[in-house]
């Protein structure tokens, strides 16, 4: 860096203004952690989104998950790290549905 320039994430944040008044160092922390939020893809939000999807529309979680990855230029093999445990549950029960897993039945003893 020349002149001794001091690199922040608010220089990369543009929402938040520099002389900003925030006189209150828990918001300007939480206006932070929002925006990154925002800008990039968690397991939450990755998950509230298919959620969302699933509902306003005819798609199952799986047509979800592909339709989403293909809108949001995502690879579809790095989304094994955004799906939660009860999203997991239903493509599992969803997969076994659509006869693409076999179905388990735990119930039943084996003969």
């Amino acid at each position: 860096m020349k002149n001794g320039t001091k690199v922040t994430i608010l220089n990369f944040l543009p929402n938040i203004s520099k002389n900003s008044s925030h006189t209150n160092s828990e918001s300007m922390d939480k206006e932070v952690n929002d925006l990154l939020k925002a800008k990039f893809l968690c397991q939450t939000k990755f998950t509230q989104d298919i959620e969302k999807l699933v509902q306003s529309s005819d798609l199952n979680y799986i047509e979800a998950i592909i339709t989403y990855c293909e809108e949001n230029n995502i690879e579809l093999e790095s989304v094994s790290k955004l799906i939660s445990k009860p999203l997991k549950e239903k493509l599992k029960v969803e997969a076994m549905d659509l006869n693409y897993l076999k179905k388990t039945t735990r119930s039943r003893l084996p003969l």
